[in-house]
């Protein structure tokens, strides 16, 4: 058999030619539309020894890979050579269907672990996947050896704020098993990065408990550095501005030897080091640092004998072994197509054989195949992994009090859960952003302890001091409390809502955060959805109805983002007995997976499951006495029922949702002195209530006469000359478009500028939600009397 150092390069050239070509095919071969189709042949090129040292030696199948976002041509052509890739999804990267821009969990075919492309949320992401496996070894249920969670990071990707937030969160949490591997080509977007980066990364990773290993030179460069002239060489390149480095490296041999012997000028030992090398070697050699080292990498990372995180700074040149190499505009610069035949001649591949995996290598086939097939990362597969459901049927009695909250209901359900359902609470862990007392989490905390690696005393309890919060910290904890970051609480539930998929055991996450900073997290949350992740999260307290607190803390654009975001089942109920039945589905739908195909009676594909998103309330409701029949509990998770009906009478429906409820229940009645059968519309779900519409409507379009979705059928009921208000503790635009399901003429109340703080009732007022507003806004929409309400409220 060859030798596996040639196999090794002879890919390494490999990968480097099929990330060019396939950015090239997508750009200049294959029809392409209107735009310009993009790609990243310098970013790919930065890594490609990198990827090729991990995948091809260093990886074990245990092991996770966040691989930078610019790098994925790299990854699909490694994984093309693995058999994990097909030939067409290479030649429709970029397309439709094909190979994705950025590494997708849902979209590729080949096995990403980790989706990235929002720079930054993958490295976080990686940190957090480990703490989710420490949580299930602890807990006795990982079945299968301890994975490292690694992450590929560009340098400037390092200049997103929450890779930070996840740094030091992992520091509180003794972190284990986890590895960022940056990429220091010292090059971004716009420019050149700063000098010095380096020593300021080495410093903060040292302070939060990580071993930093620096790769800087070649094993090139460290032989040259052994002979005669070689210190001076050396001191040379710690000491050259990394603009002119990159310079350098683009011009060529001939750039660097000017400069080199000008520097150089009157020592003769280093001039003579400089002598030995013809253009192309010294080239060679001043680009051999340790990034572009495979084997050096290699041998280095599986020297690592232990547990603790590791960063590894890898030294490496943008766009190595590519004509674009230094430039610094080359981000994403594309090779001209003689740029492309010259290497596609230089590595000895015929045309029209661009895509053949072993074009071009001059080692037998046999040989290099034989290598592929003994890889230790592609022994098992695809490693993605299911776990058996949850049962979630197990009946539950948590005991409301007859003025409560939405947000006390949560709290009383989980606690309720944790004596009633041991099955179902076993595999549910909470986690929330330092807001776990403010959220209600309290008493699920005192019935199942803070999580801990090692067991830690409560000095309080020892000392014989009252608390209301008997939280032990033990490693059967269920609840992880983490610092105030919300980027970092939507990562952590991504990932522990990934168990399931990366370590075969099921978890179901629980988080609770204020609902006004949503928007603090919502990259994360949108990159926890974009990867199908599962978790369930309480935002609240939710809009103006958290008066006292004022308008910082009061939110207003919330229920737009939960209805826009892909991926979330959004809920804002108003009573507790809908909470309940929603947060029952929830833990059901959060672990649906599409196998099980159900009848399209809402259009909402609920077989495919999907996250939660639960707006709550602090504001106190006086609970309705009814009884939960399975008629009532499919409308409250289909988005909305009538608490009042229409009949071919009504003139007016008032539709609410949340805290409301009272607000609008009220105008029903006073409007009913003077309207007749005033109907009342509860909508838990504006979000679920639009989509069944949306997707409906595009269910007719394509035929299917008989599509109906569920708002169609609660409003076919009403009369069409009547009017519809609308009302919600958030923005208006969230309720407003009931009134084009059938034409209805609607007036829609909400919320859309900043609060202020004080009473409920002062809050109201000045938002127009109260019910004197909702009955203004009815008698308004009246046939006939609309220009006598028009007029603003007085007062």
């Amino acid at each position: 058999m060859s030798n596996t150092s040639d196999i090794r390069r002879a890919l390494e050239a490999k990968t480097l030619w099929l990330s060019s070509w396939m950015i090239h095919h997508a750009n200049n071969i294959r029809a392409k539309g209107r735009i310009k189709v993009g790609g990243h042949q310098a970013s790919s090129a930065s890594m490609n020894a990198i990827l090729n040292a991990l995948y091809f030696d260093v990886l074990r199948p245990e092991d996770r890979v966040a691989v930078k976002p610019h790098a994925s041509p790299v990854f699909h052509a490694i994984q093309y050579l693995l058999g994990n890739q097909s030939r067409q999804q290479l030649q429709d990267f970029r397309a439709f269907g094909g190979a994705q821009p950025y590494p997708s969990r849902t979209k590729d075919h080949d096995d990403v672990d980790f989706s990235t492309g929002s720079v930054g949320m993958g490295v976080a992401m990686t940190a957090f996947a480990s703490m989710t496996q420490d949580y299930l070894a602890a807990h006795g249920w990982l079945d299968r050896p301890k994975g490292r969670m690694i992450a590929l990071v560009g340098d400037a990707e390092l200049d997103e704020g929450n890779i930070y937030e996840a740094l030091l969160e992992g520091a509180k949490y003794d972190l284990r098993n986890c590895w960022w591997i940056i990429d220091y080509n010292r090059q971004s977007l716009d420019g050149v990065v700063t000098e010095g980066l380096n020593a300021r990364f080495r410093d903060i990773f040292v302070a939060c408990g990580w071993e930093v290993v620096e790769l800087k030179y070649g094993l090139l460069m460290q032989d040259a550095f052994k002979k005669p002239g070689g210190a001076q060489l050396k001191k040379w390149i710690d000491g050259c501005d990394n603009g002119l480095y990159s310079a350098l490296t683009f011009k060529g041999g001939a750039a660097w030897r000017a400069r080199l012997e000008a520097d150089f000028a009157g020592d003769n030992e280093a001039l003579a080091l400089v002598a030995d090398h013809d253009e192309a070697a010294l080239s060679q050699l001043m680009g051999n640092l340790a990034g572009h080292d495979a084997a050096l990498m290699a041998a280095t990372m599986k020297a690592i004998d232990h547990d603790r995180p590791v960063c590894f700074i890898c030294y490496t040149v943008k766009g190595h072994g590519l004509p674009l190499a230094g430039h610094k505009d080359n981000h994403a610069g594309i090779m001209t197509t003689p740029q492309i035949e010259g290497l596609r001649d230089d590595m000895g591949i015929e045309a029209g054989a661009e895509w053949e995996p072993f074009a071009g290598l001059h080692i037998p086939e046999k040989d290099i195949q034989a290598f592929l097939d003994d890889v230790p990362f592609n022994a098992r597969g695809r490693r993605r992994y299911n776990a058996t459901v949850v049962p979630t049927t197990e009946v539950v009695t948590p005991r409301f009090k007859p003025m409560t909250s939405t947000q006390e209901a949560f709290g009383q359900i989980l606690a309720a859960i944790a004596t009633d359902a041991p099955e179902l609470a076993e595999r549910i862990v909470t986690t929330s952003p330092d807001v776990s007392v403010s959220t209600n989490l309290g008493p699920w905390i005192n019935k199942t302890g803070l999580f801990a690696k090692s067991g830690q005393a409560d000095v309080f309890r020892d000392h014989a001091i009252p608390s209301t919060q008997k939280w032990q910290r033990h490693k059967a904890g269920r609840h992880i409390e983490l610092g105030i970051a919300e980027n970092n609480l939507f990562t952590f539930l991504g990932a522990l809502g990934l168990s399931h998929s990366l370590f075969g055991q099921r978890l179901l996450p629980v988080g609770t955060v204020y609902d006004p900073f949503i928007c603090r997290g919502l990259d994360a949350l949108n990159y926890a959805c974009y990867q199908d992740t599962r978790f369930m999260f309480a935002a609240t307290p939710s809009g103006v109805s958290l008066s006292h607190e004022g308008g910082a803390h009061q939110s207003i654009s919330t229920p737009l983002i939960g209805m826009a975001q892909d991926g979330l089942a959004t809920f804002e109920p108003a009573y507790a007995d809908e909470l309940e039945v929603i947060m029952r589905w929830g833990f059901d739908y959060m672990q649906r997976d599409g196998a099980n195909q159900q009848a399209e009676e809402t259009w909402l594909r609920d077989e495919k499951g999907g996250s939660l998103y639960l707006r709550l309330s602090t504001l106190p409701q006086e609970q309705l006495q009814r009884d939960m029949t399975a008629t009532l509990a499919t409308e409250i998770v289909s988005g909305g029922y009538w608490l009042r009906p229409p009949t071919a009478s009504t003139t007016v429906v008032l539709a609410y949702c949340g805290a409301l409820a009272p607000e609008a229940i009220n105008a029903a009645g006073l409007l009913a002195e003077d309207m007749r059968d005033v109907a009342v519309l509860a909508v838990t779900s504006a979000d679920r209530l639009n989509a069944g519409w949306q997707a409906a409507e595009r269910a007719r379009q394509r035929g299917d006469v008989t599509a109906l979705s569920h708002v169609e059928k609660l409003l076919g009921a009403v009369p069409r000359d009547a009017g519809l208000v609308s009302v919600i503790d958030g923005h208006p635009a969230t309720l407003s478009w009931l009134g084009g399901v059938f034409g209805h003429r609607t007036k829609s109340l909400g919320v859309e500028h900043f609060g202020q703080a004080g009473m409920i009732e002062d809050m109201y007022h000045l938002h127009g939600l109260d019910a004197n507003a909702i009955m203004h806004a009815a008698r308004a929409l009246m046939p006939g009397r609309g220009a006598r309400y028009l007029a603003p409220l007085a007062g």
